[in-house]
């Protein structure tokens, strides 16, 4: 039998082959969390491609989650590209001691950690290769003093490359939600973030779409800029469930570019609030 029959190459995989092999569940050796700090939940939102809108759906389920009583945190693991500060309206430097760096609370108790609050200019591009970007996100988990906390959401780089990895390989992720958008593409999209956290043993949620339809503020029609939804045959055929479907709304694009995401409500992500609970 191979090592690792989950791996593309299994007919051929042998112990030795399989070392490295992102699919080898004998590279997932968990990291501790900071000693001061308590997480009972690990929850990653991913995606197969960047511009699905992964960190609102993070942004929005962590203010679904606090309005319904739960301590929330969201570790901000887009290096490059980091957008959570901004919408909670936070800016750094963080607080840190001897014990490490304090998770940086936002308006309404939500905690965050991002790169953009350890610079010392918030628009300074981050240019680091792949190992180091893993090492810091890694540092956010181990070094970050989060406190007491029912969930912890993470907030993913898009595709299949080294910090999902790293999350994966270091922390006890208890589940991931998929968010994509209507496209045709969004079967490849979502298959793609599918079969990485089946290789990794990482159970998978549901599925949240994005950008769905936008409507007339006039008439109130719904209008699907983006083309017809795909999403359910895509979960359908994955046999998972569709946790909502979040329209474009103005409002509360309006709200996260002046940092009031914490005053947003998103009924449409309900299913995903109750599967969580």
């Amino acid at each position: 039998m191979p090592e690792n029959s989950t791996c593309s190459s299994a007919s051929a995989c042998s112990k030795e082959s399989c070392e490295g092999c992102p699919g080898s569940t004998s590279q997932i050796t968990t990291e501790p969390v900071n000693a001061l700090s308590s997480v009972k939940k690990v929850i990653g939102i991913v995606s197969g491609k960047g511009g699905v809108g992964k960190s609102f759906v993070t942004a929005s389920l962590a203010v679904a989650m606090k309005n319904a009583g739960f301590e929330v945190g969201i570790l901000d693991a887009d290096i490059t590209g980091p957008s959570i500060p901004k919408m909670f309206g936070l800016h750094g430097p963080a607080y840190g001691t001897d014990d490490g760096m304090y998770a940086m609370p936002a308006e309404n108790g939500i905690k965050v950690m991002s790169i953009n609050l350890l610079m010392d200019d918030e628009e300074a591009p981050v240019i680091w290769r792949g190992p180091v970007i893993g090492g810091a996100v890694k540092q956010f988990w181990t070094d970050v003093i989060w406190g007491d906390l029912d969930y912890l959401f993470v907030d993913m780089p898009p595709g299949t490359g080294d910090v999902p990895l790293t999350v994966f390989q270091s922390l006890p992720v208890d589940g991931i939600i998929i968010v994509t958008s209507p496209q045709e593409l969004v079967q490849l999209i979502v298959k793609k973030a599918y079969h990485m956290a089946e290789m990794m043993h990482i159970p998978i949620l549901g599925i949240v779409e994005n950008f769905s339809y936008i409507k007339c503020p006039d008439c109130g029609k719904e209008m699907r800029i983006f083309g017809e939804s795909h999403v359910d045959e895509a979960a359908a055929e994955l046999f998972l469930p569709v946790f909502g479907k979040i329209p474009l709304d103005p409002e509360v694009a309006k709200a996260a570019d002046e940092g009031r995401f914490h005053e947003t409500d998103n009924p449409y992500i309900k299913a995903a609030v109750d599967a969580l609970r």
